[in-house]
């Protein structure tokens, strides 16, 4: 006697749909399990001939073959638990006629019967829709994630008995229902905000010109002046996420068994800050069965490197591919799996080794050496790809001690931002691989960048005092067009050639 039942397998931050096949024949009694299945997998068995005794139901007799199809797709983990006992139990008893052929079945299965949540429901969840299948069983804790797409009834299974009584037509759960937008609109929120950053009004405009044209900055100031404050409030004035944003962002961390009941949408951008120590394939995603890493958690959001010249060159080296293509790709025996990292890099520095190199209050004990050293921890090719350099100073006391003006609230620099995208995306609609100021290549900005006499003279005069180089000339030209998209300006003028020109501090060797 054979069953069927309809499953899924990751692959990436997609999913695969898979067939379990459950064939039991006359004979010993034995179980074999075949499909490519991991260790994961092939502890299933035991699990679920514990689970099948302890919740009442009989184990089958004979020879049982279990199939997971297609078979040359490596399946991983323990989401098949569910399904080879469902599969089995429909040996045996009868269920509603049709049930296994509407709906997909996932989730681990504990000693007792009771259906333990699993990473990356959701996009296992959009390919039963994308299959065409009617519902979907999950683990009861992960019923509020899947429920968040459309077109599919979602229904939380708490044991195995459950999960059979509801095919039977016998059970009473009833679909998981919950209003998407409701729940976008509610998870919007942040609850920090750039007014809670006292001073550094400099920084603040320059930061909000990165956010602008999505161009990666890099901070540099003693320690103390507020870096990472600054940084961690720049989600606060990018562009508010749409729904769509909102579902890739939620699939990557899905992915990485980052989301819970509580927390079921991603409706905020992701900051993702690692530690220095951070390994290459904790930046990048790897181990043999690969999951996303740092770039591809920051989807969307911002990916904050603090102590920069702290981390190790190697993996700084890592992130040029995700930088440039906005995706990554690793290769191992089991396939190639891709995870996306469309993401703003923001990184922070100090000065010098002790961190008071030009600080007026303190003095700086490192050598001309060292301060050499320190600078050229920097990866060059990934100093190549941020556009901004922003001196952070120390804060005065006034504006520390809140006698000075608040500062400007998130919301009103993000309407100036979403109003400078909004002219970005005219001006690119024909070029659906640019999207910002910071992607434009050589062509677009020949054509977008031009400048007038005057801002022609200012620039070269500046080319040749400061010794900057050709790379460096097209990032001005990048940030002045985003200055002058925030200036509502249809030209490039000289006051944004200067602008631009002061947030290249690196190359002016002003701090060496």
């Amino acid at each position: 006697m054979l069953t069927r039942v309809n499953s899924a397998a990751l692959h990436g931050v997609d999913a695969l749909g898979v067939e379990v096949e459950v064939n039991e024949a006359p004979g010993e009694t034995k179980m074999f399990l075949v499909g490519l299945p991991d260790v994961a997998v092939r502890e299933s068995l035991e699990r679920v001939w514990t689970a099948l005794s302890n919740s009442g139901y009989e184990r089958p007799r004979g020879k049982t073959t279990i199939n997971l199809a297609p078979a040359d797709l490596r399946k991983e983990g323990p989401s098949f638990d569910l399904p080879i006992a469902v599969g089995m139990i429909a040996l045996r008893e009868e269920l509603q006629e049709g049930a296994l052929e509407k709906c997909a079945i996932v989730g681990e299965l504990a000693l007792n019967g009771k259906v333990r949540p699993i990473k990356g429901v959701l996009p296992l969840t959009l390919q039963a829709r994308q299959a065409g299948l009617k519902a979907i069983l999950v683990p009861e804790a992960n019923a509020r994630e899947a429920a968040i797409v459309d077109g599919i009834y979602v229904y939380g299974i708490p044991n195995l008995r459950a999960a059979v009584d509801l095919l039977k037509g016998e059970g009473n759960i009833k679909p998981e229902a919950v209003d998407r937008e409701a729940l976008f609109q509610e998870k919007r929120n942040y609850d920090i905000d750039f007014s809670d950053v006292k001073g550094q009004a400099h920084v603040k405009r320059a930061l909000e010109v990165a956010i602008a044209g999505s161009h990666n900055a890099l901070m540099l100031g003693p320690p103390g002046t507020g870096k990472s404050m600054l940084a961690k409030r720049l989600v606060t004035i990018m562009p508010m996420m749409s729904e769509t944003e909102a579902i890739e962002t939620t699939k990557v961390h899905s992915v990485a068994g980052l989301i819970d009941a509580k927390h079921s949408l991603m409706a905020t951008r992701p900051f993702r800050a690692p530690h220095h120590t951070i390994s290459d394939a904790g930046l990048l995603g790897g181990t043999s069965n690969p999951i996303p890493g740092e770039v591809s958690l920051a989807h969307n959001g911002i990916l904050f490197l603090d102590e920069l010249p702290e981390f190790k060159r190697s993996t700084l080296e890592v992130m040029r591919q995700p930088l440039e293509d906005g995706k990554v790709t690793i290769s191992r025996a089991a396939g190639k799996f891709t995870f996306p990292s469309r993401f703003m890099l923001i990184a922070a520095m100090n000065p010098c080794p002790c961190g008071y190199q030009g600080d007026p209050k303190r003095e700086c004990r490192c050598t001309p050496i060292q301060i050499s050293r320190y600078r050229q921890r920097i990866s060059g090719p990934l100093l190549d790809r941020i556009d901004l350099h922003v001196d952070v100073p120390a804060v005065d006391y006034k504006e520390l001690s809140g006698k000075s003006a608040s500062g400007e609230p998130s919301a009103d620099i993000r309407a100036r931002v979403e109003a400078a995208r909004e002219v970005q995306q005219r001006r690119f609609a024909k070029h659906p691989d640019t999207a910002t100021n910071s992607a434009m290549p050589t062509k677009l900005v020949r054509q977008h960048c031009q400048l007038d006499q005057e801002s022609d003279a200012l620039l070269e005069q500046a080319m040749d005092n400061l010794n900057f180089s050709a790379r460096a000339h097209d990032r001005i030209l990048k940030v002045a067009r985003t200055l002058a998209d925030l200036d509502h300006s249809e030209s490039i003028r000289s006051e944004h050639v200067l602008e631009a020109v002061q947030y290249r501090t690196l190359d002016r060797n002003l701090w060496v």
